[in-house]
């Protein structure tokens, strides 16, 4: 007995022996929440058992993994942009801000998951609590803002072309700082009595309380998505569709000036066949479903619960979390390295890491929108 008690493995097998015992026995998953924590806990959760551990296991590893990989994508795209003469322009210091606010929210949010996932409840209290969910509703908003100020930018530049007035650094700084504020609002109202921060039914995050039926609480739920989810996704619909239909009408006129020259193509390459429409068509399709796969389970969660169309599980509760995490996985992908420029820059410094774009990419001898879009992000 001795010996055993010695050994980490019979330990190990001990103690999720007892974790697999609980998960099957009467108790609750509010059975290991902190004293102080119990107050905060609706009714709701006290129907359900405790979790399997294999969940809270495969969500830690989970958000470690995304952890790692956005602060890597999200820093090298910080260091680049600083430190490339040629990237610190206005339009980049919304990709900036997009990459500072995402790698915030998950050094904010990636560590503390990862503990609570480990001792299966939330450890560190009520006000770490209310901390960690208003760290994520400011961050989360202010990356969902910035988004859309640079789909609106490119709207600027690709559908007005010559005639839009072209963004300043300081118009660019006000825009951000414009979203911090705002974005700052909207976070500190629960701590304020609009809402309040409580923990998940996974006990091991936390976040809005969409289960509270008092009509002003529940408010602030319709509220902040009609602000935070339904203003953004269609500004950012409408900026892409309008920009798409541009760039269809330069490429048809393109086309249509080469007939008349009676040349194949006025482009200084066909070495791509996709048309630059098809393109730009399959970059916005990405975006604007990546930003709805990231956000809807959230808002599908929160109006379940202020409306009570459904029973809101424990379970149903991480992928949440999950999903709007990952917005700060490939945030660095779509927005910076898509980024001709960009690039070129992480080429030239981390070879390995990089591949280097063709000369000839996004040019065009007869279009000033086509070239001026290479100043942008190209997503």
């Amino acid at each position: 007995m001795a010996l055993d008690s010695l050994d980490p493995a019979a330990t190990f097998g001990h103690a999720w022996a007892g974790k697999m015992e609980a998960y099957g026995s009467n108790q609750t998953v509010i059975d290991q929440v902190l004293p102080e924590m119990i107050h905060l806990i609706d009714p709701h959760w006290y129907q359900f058992p405790p979790m399997n551990p294999l969940w809270h296991g495969l969500l830690g590893f989970v958000i470690a993994v995304l952890g790692f990989i956005s602060l890597s994508g999200n820093g090298m795209v910080i260091y680049i942009f600083t430190t490339t003469k040629t990237l610190k322009t206005p339009s980049n210091l919304l990709v900036l801000n997009l990459a500072v606010s995402d790698f915030l929210m998950m050094t904010c949010m990636a560590p503390p998951l990862v503990v609570n996932s480990y001792h299966e409840t939330w450890v560190f209290g009520p006000l770490a609590c209310a901390l960690y969910a208003a760290a994520g509703s400011l961050f989360g908003t202010i990356s969902i803002w910035t988004m859309t100020m640079i789909a609106f930018d490119r709207y600027n530049v690709i559908v007005k072309g010559i005639a839009a007035k072209p963004m300043t650094n300081n118009g660019a700084l006000l825009r951000i700082l414009a979203i911090w504020v705002s974005s700052l609002a909207w976070t500190v109202a629960p701590m304020f009595g609009w809402n309040r921060y409580v923990p998940e039914g996974n006990m091991t995050a936390c976040g809005t309380d969409y289960l509270n039926k008092d009509w002003f609480s529940r408010s602030y739920i319709v509220a902040y998505a009609i602000f935070c989810y339904f203003t953004p996704l269609a500004l950012i619909i409408y900026s892409y569709f309008f920009i798409i239909q541009a760039v269809a009408a330069h490429e048809r006129a393109m086309r249509e000036q080469a007939k008349k020259m009676n040349v194949a193509s006025l482009r200084s390459s066909e070495a791509a066949n996709t048309s630059a429409e098809c393109k730009l068509a399959k970059v916005a399709l990405m975006t604007i479903s990546l930003w709805f796969m990231a956000w809807t389970p959230y808002l599908v969660i929160n109006f379940t619960g202020i409306f009570e169309t459904a029973t809101i599980s424990p379970l149903g509760t991480i992928w949440g979390s999950v999903f709007a995490k990952a917005n700060a996985v490939y945030n660095p992908i779509v927005y910076g390295i898509s980024h001709p420029k960009y690039r070129a820059a992480l080429y030239q410094r981390f070879p390995s890491l990089a591949c280097q774009p063709a000369a000839d990419d996004n040019t065009s001898q007869a279009s000033g929108k086509t070239t001026v879009c290479e100043e942008k992000p190209s997503a």
